[in-house]
């Protein structure tokens, strides 16, 4: 998995699913379409704003509330290269690991970081680098199997692929 680079957008503590993306927009599962409102409450016109590969940022229990896989779509698609959080809502979080949406779990970049600061993120050696403030935090690794299926861009092609080499 390549080095993520990206401007830091900050959310704070217990952001919901239904905060990532309203339901009033779960009448479609079109990544674009539920892109264009993700986290339109907290930042207005972020699709107009994010640069593709933007950080997110966020405190403790992100992607708590509903087990909708749409917010981790809406997130990914929105253009943000991963999330950075104190910890993650557990179904969240495996729903981000299956649709191939990275989810880093790193409380010191979260109290360190401001948004708008320039991260580097190695997923695979668990380590953060600010590059606007000079800083470099651990993050916890991911076991080997979800780095393979973040590598392949989600757990369908990634069982597609297995499914493959074994017929």
């Amino acid at each position: 998995m390549q080095i993520l680079k990206g401007h830091v957008w900050k959310v704070g503590q217990d952001v919901d699913t239904d905060l990532i993306i309203a339901a009033r927009y779960l009448n479609q599962s079109d990544p674009t379409y539920l892109a264009k409102h993700c986290l339109e409450d907290v930042f207005p016109k972020l699709n107009e704003k994010i640069k593709k590969g933007d950080i997110l940022v966020a405190g403790k229990n992100f992607g708590c509330g509903s087990s909708r896989e749409h917010a981790p779509v809406a997130i990914k698609h929105a253009g943000f290269s991963c999330v950075v959080a104190e910890n993650y809502a557990r179904i969240f979080y495996r729903n981000a690991i299956n649709i191939g949406l990275p989810v880093i779990v790193s409380p010191e970049t979260v109290k360190m970081s401001a948004a708008g600061d320039r991260l580097e993120v190695d997923p695979i050696k668990g380590i953060i680098r600010n590059i606007t403030t000079e800083q470099t935090y651990q993050s916890e690794t991911l076991p080997p199997f979800m780095m393979e299926i973040l590598e392949k861009g989600g757990l369908i092609p990634y069982v597609s692929e297995k499914v493959k080499a074994d017929v």
